[in-house]
This record gives C-alpha cells, sequence and structure tokens, in this order.
C-alpha cells in the first residue's frame, strides 16, 4: 500500500498540455482528416466527420500545423486560391510523394473551426524568406486593405483569422537547416521582427527549441533571444531502444521492451527540469513557456507501408506512455504551457487510424480521454509518507491529482506487468460524493482494428472506497485509472 497526501494547488494545467499535431507527413492530412469536397467519405466542407466527431470528444485544445520537417519546404502561397491552381510539391522529408497543396491555410482554419481548437503555425526558416514568413502573418491576421488582406479576401475569407502561435522555425539543428545554435538565435531574433501583432490581437512567438537534451542550444537561446520569445520548443521521442535505426516494432515486444520503453519516457521529466534550470537562470519570473511540441513514441514502421510515412500500431504500451507523459507535464505546468503529440492520425503515436471510410480510435485516444478534466485544473501537489514532495509512490505506479469547481480529479497509472497496486489518496477536505470512475485496462500488446475497434477501450473502475478524506484505490497492472469526486459542501 502506498500512501499519498494532497497538500497545496501549485499552478494551473494549461489545457494546451494536451494539444495535437498535424504534418504533411503520410495519410494524416490526406485521407486521415481531409478527403476533398467530392469524397464519398462523410465529410463537412471536405474534413471527415467521424475523424471531427472523435477529436472533439477529447476536447483537442491546440493543432500545430504544416510540420515538422515539412514546414521548412513548404511555401505557403501554393496552397492558397482555386484548387486547381494550387501548386503541387514534393514531399522531400516524408516518401518523396507530391503533395497537392490542396489542404493549405483556408482547409487549416476551417479544421480548427470545426474541431473548436487554437491555432499553432509553423513557419518556414530553413527555405523561407523573411518577406515570405512577413506576407503569411499579414495573410492570416491583417484587417486592412493591403495586397496581402486582399487576396485572402479574393479567396473568400473576408474577416482575419485568430493566430494565436507562430513557430518561428522548426528543428533548426536538423531538418530545418543543421544549424549551430547562436546562428539560429541570430535568425530568430531577425525573422521573428516580422512576425507582427495586428489590432488587438498577440501572436505568440515560439523559438525552435532543443533536441531531447542539448541543452547547449537552450542556454544560447535564452542567453542571446529570451526577450524576443515567449515560449521555447522541445523534442523528445521514446524509443524503446534508443536507438534511431532498430527502434523496435509497435506490436511484437517482450517484457524487457515494455519496461524499457517506459523508462525512457520518464526521462522527460529529467528533461523539463534540467531545461527549465537553464530558463529559470535566464528568465526567472518565467514569463517564457516551454512547449513540448513534439513527443511520443517511435516505433519501427508496420511492414508493408511506405517507410515514409511513419504508419504504427497502437496499443496498451503507448497509452501507458502517454499517461506518464501527463503526469510529468502536470508535475512541470509551471513553465510548460504547452505539448504536441505526434501527431494526431495515421502517424507515430496517433489517436486514430484510417483505412479508406473506416476509422478506428486508438489506446492513446483513450488515455486522452481519461485526461480531460484536468485540462485548466488545478494542479495539487502531493507528498509521500516520508514527506518528500511526489515521492514515488511505489516501484511501477504514478499518480497525478487537480481540481476544478470543487471536483477532484484522481489519475493513477500502473506500469506493472502483472501486480495490482493500491493507493491511498489524502485529500485536504471530506469527500462527498464519487462523480465518476474510469479505467483503461488490457493486455500490454492489445491493440485495436478495424476488425475489432473496441479491444481497448474504457470501462467503469470499480475499486474505488472512500473513507472520509481519503480515497483508496486498487489499481490493477496495466492500467490508467480516472477517479472524480467532489469535495463535501
Amino acid at each position: 500500500m502506498s500512501i499519498i497526501t494532497a497538500t497545496t494547488r501549485a499552478h494551473r494545467i494549461d489545457r494546451r498540455i494536451y494539444g495535437q499535431f498535424a504534418e504533411h507527413l503520410g495519410r494524416g492530412i490526406y485521407e486521415g482528416l481531409w478527403v476533398g469536397e467530392q469524397s464519398e467519405i462523410p465529410h463537412k466542407n471536405g474534413l471527415r466527420t467521424d475523424a471531427i466527431a472523435a477529436l472533439r470528444e477529447i476536447k483537442v485544445p491546440v493543432v500545430r500545423w504544416p510540420g515538422g520537417c515539412f514546414a521548412d519546404e513548404y511555401h505557403w502561397l501554393g496552397g492558397v486560391g482555386p484548387a486547381e491552381g494550387r501548386r503541387a510539391m514534393v514531399n522531400t522529408h516524408w516518401g518523396g510523394v507530391v503533395d497537392p497543396n490542396t489542404f493549405g491555410t483556408h482547409e487549416y482554419f476551417e479544421l480548427l473551426h470545426q474541431l473548436d481548437a487554437e491555432a499553432y503555425v509553423n513557419g518556414n526558416v530553413g527555405s523561407g524568406t523573411v518577406a515570405e514568413m512577413q506576407d503569411w502573418i499579414e495573410y492570416m491576421t491583417l484587417d486592412k486593405h493591403t495586397p496581402m488582406a486582399e487576396l485572402r479576401r479574393a479567396h473568400g475569407r473576408e474577416q482575419p483569422w485568430k493566430l494565436q502561435f507562430f513557430g518561428v522555425g522548426n528543428e533548426s539543428w536538423g531538418c530545418g537547416g543543421n544549424m549551430l545554435p547562436l546562428h539560429y538565435a541570430n535568425l530568430y531574433r531577425q525573422y521573428q521582427t516580422f512576425v507582427r501583432d495586428y489590432g488587438d490581437s498577440h501572436v505568440a512567438k515560439v523559438a525552435c527549441g532543443a533536441n531531447a537534451d542539448d541543452y547547449e542550444w537552450t542556454e544560447v537561446l535564452m542567453a542571446r533571444a529570451a526577450g524576443h520569445m515567449d515560449a521555447l520548443s522541445l523534442h523528445y521521442y521514446t524509443l524503446p531502444t534508443g536507438e534511431w535505426d532498430v527502434k523496435g516494432a509497435a506490436l511484437s515486444f517482450d517484457d524487457a521492451a515494455w519496461y524499457d520503453t517506459i523508462h525512457r519516457t520518464r526521462m522527460m521529466d529529467t528533461l523539463l527540469r534540467r531545461h527549465g534550470e537553464i530558463m529559470d537562470r535566464h528568465d526567472p519570473a518565467r514569463r517564457v513557456g516551454l512547449f513540448v511540441d513534439e513527443w511520443g513514441t517511435w516505433y519501427d514502421v508496420e511492414q508493408g507501408t511506405n517507410p515514409g510515412f511513419l504508419y504504427q500500431q497502437n496499443t496498451m504500451r503507448d497509452a501507458i506512455v502517454a499517461a506518464v507523459n501527463f503526469h510529468i507535464f502536470h508535475r512541470h505546468a509551471a513553465r510548460v504551457r504547452m505539448t504536441n503529440i505526434a501527431q494526431m492520425v495515421n502517424v507515430l503515436q496517433a489517436m486514430l487510424l484510417t483505412d479508406g471510410p473506416r476509422m478506428v480510435k486508438t489506446p492513446t485516444f483513450h488515455a486522452f480521454g481519461l485526461y480531460v478534466d484536468h485540462q485548466d485544473a488545478e494542479f495539487v501537489a502531493t507528498t509521500d509518507a516520508a514527506g518528500r514532495v511526489e515521492g514515488p509512490a511505489a516501484a511501477h505506479l504514478d499518480h497525478t491529482v487537480s481540481v476544478k469547481d470543487d471536483v477532484y480529479t484522481v489519475s493513477v497509472v500502473n506500469w506493472d506487468l502483472n501486480a495490482e497496486s493500491e493507493l491511498v489518496l489524502r485529500l485536504p477536505e471530506r469527500i462527498g460524493e464519487v462523480v465518476g470512475a474510469r479505467m483503461l485496462h488490457a493486455a500490454a500488446s492489445a491493440h485495436n482494428t478495424f476488425d475489432e475497434p473496441d479491444a481497448v477501450a474504457p470501462v467503469d473502475f470499480t475499486g474505488t472506497v472512500v473513507q472520509g478524506s481519503e480515497l483508496r484505490l486498487a489499481v490493477p497492472p496495466r492500467s490508467i485509472v480516472t477517479v472524480r469526486v467532489r469535495a463535501a459542501g
């Protein structure tokens, strides 16, 4: 038995921590989201209705687009105007396929409208110009009679859109230009100058941050450009083997690979702590956010699929990985204000998989569903029996607690393959009622297919005991549990 005591309300868990990422990659955009106006697949304005309905269930707060590596070869003018006049381009990073550019700026904002989500657009620094970036900002956000605003109107959009976040380049240390940190810092200072605010709206500027544990990159960017940014990004992927050449299979894995995957995912905590310490030295007021705008599992692609499409299946292991990351993000949410899992549909650790007209929700989708009530709630710090803040509950057990509108949401993940764990949580107030209790629990490699779409799905959780201010949870192995309780009036 592990005994945990809830103490102070520490900081808000920004809903954007549950953000998504949709890159022009494989079948993520085309077929996964966009089927076009002429498709027989049910759609609204070209966007498939089943995918939109599913994503609305998990309350997607923000979508990052168009990349990723694709962003630094994307020239936005080719993706606006009548479809027949758009300029096709070769997607050199992802399979060498021809992107028809039928999903562009207008279609992206239609996606956001249907999802009720915010915009996070990534600009082209690697192969683009300052003028091109400036024109795109004007096209999207300016409400005056200028050439770019008039071009937008000519393409059917009278009013400007709300652009909440703009990324100045992507992975500039790699596919976005193979730059050294000082070179990118200087380029960032130049490019961001022309990401202007028009009217009363503010476009938050996001600087390209580090690859995993490249702490030098963060040091240089914060020292040279912190005053010109609203956020700094970070990318970290979980690879079971830790090797890019042979990452490991999504479905066929042994017990060691299960635990190795969880271990490598937990490195996120170290990364956020160490990058956060560097940021704290340069920005003690924590004005600059840390955005983990690419994270998730990355396995070898499924056999028989295009290697450049990054299509992989999704199991109970992936749901556990998601939950472990959520808990880490919550603990660091005083600095971490957005994350974007890679990616939304048909790519890497996806929420949804499609096959023509068919669609299936993945275990990761259901993990997101179990954590919806943490969005914009207050994070509640806890101590263990020895008084250690966020102390370890058990070898394979982790928890997170938040409160909103007098309802405590408690989520627990047990990644032990075989053993049940009991958690006792002592809340600051007497518990009045259990509002809800749900669980995701399955075999390690269990996954959903188009023939068995509900092999892994949430069920009611019955292992809850309430005694005064104590909440006792008997958490099965390989499971995620979320229990919501209302404080007594």
